[in-house]
């Protein structure tokens, strides 16, 4: 049975107009998996902008995850792998089989082809975007909430607005976590179960070379703070 990893790229400002969110890249992964007899071992969620240029650190850990276990890396859509040429061919060098879902057909020629209008189609965008925006400006016009009396007589609106992105924040941070030790929380219930302690736990983790959802080395209250995650 092919083992899969599924990898998701969200972003929190977009994610509602996309059309393609979280639940719905899931569903996509799990079809294909259904399809084509596979099993998921493991998902990570990415929780970013399409053209954000920086080191993708959960796509790092899918693809480092996939060699580990001679996994397939399945995304629901292409542009949830990178709207970058260079990062796409990053991908493919690392010698991990991954595919889309979107294009399952698809060769690493026409994903390369593909991941570069896709890139070109994202700059382009947002060039007319920071030309109206910038014109706007120069005419004086005030933008978004910055604009005077935006917020006359609601501002509890506003707090509450600030309170929700809080908590969706502290949410997604979680998810992002839950999802990326998803292979490892079993293991540390387990040990748990076992009348292990958090620190014990922590030290088996580090010896195995398992390392937290930021990379970092185990602790006891990174023990702690990833059980009560399960």
């Amino acid at each position: 049975m092919q083992k899969i990893v599924g990898y998701y790229r969200v972003s929190t400002k977009r994610q509602g107009k996309s059309g393609l969110g979280l639940e719905g890249q899931r569903e996509a992964v799990e079809r294909y998996s259904e399809q084509n007899g596979g099993k998921i071992v493991a998902e990570y969620v990415e929780i970013e902008t399409g053209t954000n240029k920086r080191k993708r650190p959960q796509l790092a850990e899918a693809i480092g995850h996939c060699n580990l276990i001679g996994a397939k890396l399945v995304v629901a859509k292409l542009d949830r792998l990178a709207r970058n040429v260079a990062f796409t061919s990053a991908l493919m060098e690392s010698g991990v089989d991954f595919i889309a879902c979107d294009n399952p057909t698809a060769n690493k020629l026409t994903i390369h082809i593909l991941a570069a209008v896709a890139e070109n189609e994202a700059e382009a965008i947002s060039q007319r975007t920071s030309a109206a925006l910038q014109a706007a400006k120069q005419r004086g016009v005030k933008l978004g909430s910055s604009r005077p009396g935006h917020w006359k007589g609601r501002e509890h609106l506003r707090q509450a607005g600030l309170g929700k992105a809080r908590e969706r924040s502290i949410e997604s941070r979680r998810a992002a976590s839950r999802s990326k030790l998803a292979f490892l929380l079993p293991k540390l219930r387990e040990m748990r179960a076992d009348g292990m302690s958090y620190g014990k736990i922590a030290e088996r983790l580090n010896a195995q070379g398992f390392t937290t959802a930021r990379g970092n080395q185990w602790s006891a209250m990174a023990a702690h703070r990833a059980y009560n995650l399960a």
